[in-house]
């Protein structure tokens, strides 16, 4: 219980800071930073090469040595890589324009698109209890922008774009998980194979997206001395980033994916407390009942489950 306990409190700790971390520097009444994708793909880098280095020169012992095919490896890892990076940088893109109180409610829907993509890769069954739980979600969804002071249209459809690939993203890895030959049951092995795709994939995006030729006159690359303190700031986030996915691998290997779950109802709640006493957030009575609605939702399909 108490190391259970432990891998919860290392999750919320470096998840919040993480969120606060990336409202900070992308937020338009704050850092304002250029390049959020530039941002993703350091830290993605970051932890393909940390994690690769710690299989190779601390633990060779847990380094899987099962190869996979290229089939499998473009049809299983590829696609599970993508959506993982598609949820990161769409979350943190909707920071820019919306509050994280509004984006972490919202991002709470993520259940409704889980058992949506489950339904049709089969691995759950339809039935009345689970789409009366899609509804009770997307209620509660519903109620938190009803009155939405600060709602940018641009904002909500980025971070529900990302609780679509979010949803997308976790039944993708319980697919690829379920192969116990693949030995990415270790959370570096595993991270070694993701994060390189998650930071290809967010560099296209960047040199496509991000206007790198201005980036030189912004506050932020405007001399040699803020070109290293942008960069150690990134690799900050990059090491909160790093914990955090250990921290999760860690409290599904010990526990279960539906704890991981039912921890990270508490999470939200969190991290919603947190961007109140940090940023000001409005949190009116309509959002609260709204949030409540959610949590009772996930609290159900956990119990479903």
């Amino acid at each position: 219980v108490l190391q259970t306990l432990f891998y919860v409190l290392l999750w919320y700790t470096f998840s919040t800071c993480l969120t606060l971390y990336n409202k900070l520097l992308l937020g338009k009444k704050y850092g304002k930073f250029p390049a959020p994708l530039l941002m993703n793909t350091i830290h993605f880098s970051m932890q393909a090469i940390v994690s690769s280095l710690l299989l190779r020169c601390c633990f060779p012992s847990t380094a899987t040595t099962v190869s996979m095919s290229w089939k499998d490896y473009f049809v299983r890892v590829v696609p599970t890589g993508v959506a993982t990076a598609l949820d990161v940088d769409l979350t943190n893109a909707s920071l820019v324009f919306i509050p994280v109180t509004f984006a972490t409610m919202c991002k709470s829907a993520t259940p409704v698109f889980l058992l949506l993509f489950a339904f049709i890769f089969k691995l759950e069954t339809p039935s009345f209890k689970l789409f009366g739980i899609i509804f009770i979600i997307s209620c509660g969804v519903l109620l938190t922008v009803a009155q939405e002071t600060h709602f940018i249209f641009a904002g909500f459809v980025l971070v529900m774009l990302a609780a679509l690939s979010s949803g997308f993203r976790w039944v993708v890895t319980q697919l690829l998980l379920q192969k116990e030959e693949y030995g990415l049951s270790n959370p570096l092995a595993a991270m070694s194979q993701f994060t390189p795709i998650m930071a290809l994939i967010t560099a296209i995006f960047s040199l496509i997206l991000e206007p790198w030729h201005e980036l030189a006159e912004t506050s932020w690359f405007d001399s040699r001395s803020r070109v290293m303190e942008s960069t150690m700031l990134m690799l900050l986030g990059g090491t909160l980033a790093f914990f955090m996915v250990i921290a999760e691998y860690l409290l599904i290997i010990k526990t279960s994916a539906v704890t991981m779950t039912v921890a990270g109802v508490v999470k939200e709640v969190v991290t919603v407390v947190a961007a109140i006493i940090c940023f000001q957030d409005e949190f009116t009575l309509l959002k609260g009942i709204g949030f409540f609605v959610i949590v009772v939702g996930v609290a159900l399909y956990n119990w479903f489950k």
